[in-house]
């Protein structure tokens, strides 16, 4: 009884000391895969890592950052999805996986989309890269930046396409990072959630590769990779709710390992984690008198939508203290915090975030000045 017990504390003993700050570590899911990591979306909270920081090659994988650029270039407006473009040489080269472009071959924006997102097709990744561009080797500079700015430390990207390249390594940290931020652009969901569709007037068909999106409940992307020395990968995203979770596999031994684990850690965030909205893009939290400006005050919005990650049954107590300046001077610009929202739940601070005028507010001219002086002296008359 004695060692029966003694066994029992040990077990939950050892079992507390995976979990530090909520995220649990390495071999309590007992993954087959190189390395893995769970993160929600929304706050980008770390909920299960395992080597997360070893660069490894993630052979298609590679491909969300390349959709993140196009997306990033559709969106702004610098391409459109009825651009069409030609294929050159380079792209047509390309090996691997294709949607077999011919020299000269003209194909829109759209449809490449489509290519790279569902197929992982390596010449329409090729050949969107050098549209946006130039060249693969302008692109993949900036791949490499775009990675930097996201926090990505162990990223080097050799090519656009994730085939074999000596030195094309990154982590699943990294690729959590960059997916996050791709989920973030809604108009990406067209072509990641897109199971069968087909190019050049039916001639050639689609099917993703994502296997999720048949069989987990509320998966919606991302993107698969195999390469026989990166082995089995994949980037994969669900969303229950107001949650979305991102889990990353590399060097997976099989392609149904990779699909399993992914969702197993998926499985593990939604039975333990819920993200809550705690403020809303455009919201606002009050007004702020400005002093010498073109208007007397300006409301005080917040920027994004804002949430918080909570473990399931610890929603309670959860309350909203906003702090705003007294007032401002003009001129004031949209990008200046004027106040904070903090989010408390039982009297500990959990999230802070800066709030902003809703609104420019120029500086009055002179006139304007003494008019608003005469005005105010009419009012006490």
């Amino acid at each position: 009884m004695f060692k029966r017990l003694l066994t029992l504390l040990v077990s939950v003993i050892l079992a507390i000391s995976f979990v530090l700050n909520g995220t649990v570590y390495a071999d309590t899911l007992n993954l087959k895969s190189k390395s893995a990591i769970l993160i929600e979306a929304n706050t980008g909270q770390i909920l299960y890592e395992k080597d997360s920081h070893n660069p490894l090659p993630p052979a298609s994988v590679t491909k969300v950052m390349t959709l993140l650029l196009a997306i990033e270039a559709i969106d702004s407006g610098k391409i459109k999805i009825t651009d069409k473009v030609v294929t050159s040489k380079h792209a047509f080269d390309m090996g691997g996986t294709q949607i077999y472009l011919e020299v000269g071959e003209e194909m829109t924006v759209d449809d490449l989309m489509k290519a790279i997102a569902m197929n992982s097709a390596n010449d329409a990744s090729v050949a969107l890269a050098e549209y946006i561009a130039g060249t693969e080797e302008n692109f993949v500079e900036m791949m490499n930046k775009r990675a930097k700015e996201l926090g990505a430390k162990n990223t080097t990207f050799k090519n656009a396409t994730g085939l074999p390249e000596e030195g094309h390594l990154t982590s699943v940290y990294d690729i959590a990072m960059i997916s996050r931020e791709l989920v973030k652009h809604e108009s990406i969901f067209k072509y990641l959630t897109n199971k069968l569709d087909s190019l050049r007037n039916g001639k050639f068909s689609l099917i993703n590769t994502n296997k999720l999106l048949w069989r987990y409940k509320g998966a919606d992307g991302i993107k698969t990779g195999s390469t026989s020395e990166a082995l089995y990968c994949m980037a994969a995203t669900a969303k229950r709710g107001d949650t979305r979770l991102i889990a990353v596999v590399f060097g997976a031994p099989d392609s149904e390992t990779r699909f399993s684990e992914a969702a197993k850690l998926l499985d593990y965030g939604f039975a333990n984690y819920e993200s809550v909205k705690v403020a809303s893009k455009g919201q606002s939290f009050g007004n702020v008198k400005v002093f010498k400006g073109k208007k007397q005050a300006v409301s005080v919005v917040c920027r994004d939508d804002e949430y918080i990650l909570i473990k399931k049954g610890e929603g309670k107590n959860i309350k909203t203290e906003v702090e705003l300046k007294n007032a401002v001077l003009a001129p004031l610009a949209k990008e200046v915090p004027i106040g904070t929202v903090k989010i408390t739940q039982d009297g500990k601070i959990i999230k802070t975030f800066n709030i902003y005028p809703q609104e420019v507010v120029e500086k009055a001219n002179f006139f304007e000045n003494l008019n608003k002086v005469f005005i105010g002296w009419l009012r006490y008359q």
